[in-house]
């Protein structure tokens, strides 16, 4: 199991989003934060842009909607060319016929939880999903500090997944950097989004070569990998 890493473009130049995605174009994805001013307090991209940005790009787009009733626009982001859609749980109408709805449209379907939602509720979902997104900031807005508070929970989250022998990827999101994101792998992270760690780097290409190697060092020794 090699380490994903997933720059969020929320920290890139919003009038050069096409030679930004071309910056990071080690990356194994690139992440799409889509906010609707309602579910989070901000406002960023839809439809369009994702549209536009997978014409861009060859690095596959891995778009996570803030929005509210996912059930009625997370297809739509298939559609428009992402390879993998993430829904939050707490927005949701209808999470399993949503994941399976994304699923037979083609892309990867994820599921986000936000600080304060525990995993435990969900544990019968996860066969359904290809990925959960444990949130490590409140959602909303860019540049957050990490919060610390959030291992315990990937480690309960990754316990889950290996009791259910799935395939199932685990990602963070919030506060990632070269500072956090050891802890994240040795908890039981495996895809990890970096927006300012990347894209406030001189050289964002760099950036995700060096967040590739101290995660891939920290799973290495990571127990969750090599107990089961």
């Amino acid at each position: 199991m090699a380490p994903q890493i997933s720059p969020s473009i929320l920290s890139a130049d919003f009038a050069r989003l096409a030679e930004e995605a071309k910056a990071v174009e080690g990356a194994d994805w690139l992440h799409v934060d889509v906010m609707d001013n309602h579910f989070v307090p901000n406002l960023t991209l839809g439809v369009p842009v994702v549209e536009s940005l997978a014409r861009a790009t060859d690095t596959p787009l891995d778009c996570h909607l803030m929005i509210e009733a996912p059930d009625r626009w997370a297809p739509q982001y298939v559609e428009a060319g992402a390879g993998s859609v993430t829904f939050h749980v707490e927005a949701a109408t209808a999470p399993v016929r949503l994941a399976r709805e994304i699923r037979a449209k083609g892309a990867r379907a994820s599921m986000a939880l936000r600080p304060a939602t525990p995993i435990e509720p969900y544990e019968d979902l996860l066969p359904e999903l290809d990925m959960l997104l444990i949130m490590t900031v409140e959602p909303g807005f860019g540049g957050q500090a990490f919060l610390d508070i959030m291992l315990p929970k990937i480690r309960r989250t990754r316990e889950l997944i290996s009791r259910h022998g799935l395939e199932l990827w685990l990602q963070v999101d919030g506060g990632v950097s070269a500072s956090t994101i050891e802890r994240c792998a040795e908890a039981g992270a495996d895809v990890f989004v970096a927006g300012s760690a990347v894209y406030g780097a001189s050289d964002p290409a760099e950036a995700v070569r060096a967040l590739r190697k101290q995660a891939e060092a920290s799973m290495a020794k990571a127990s969750w990998l090599h107990d089961h």
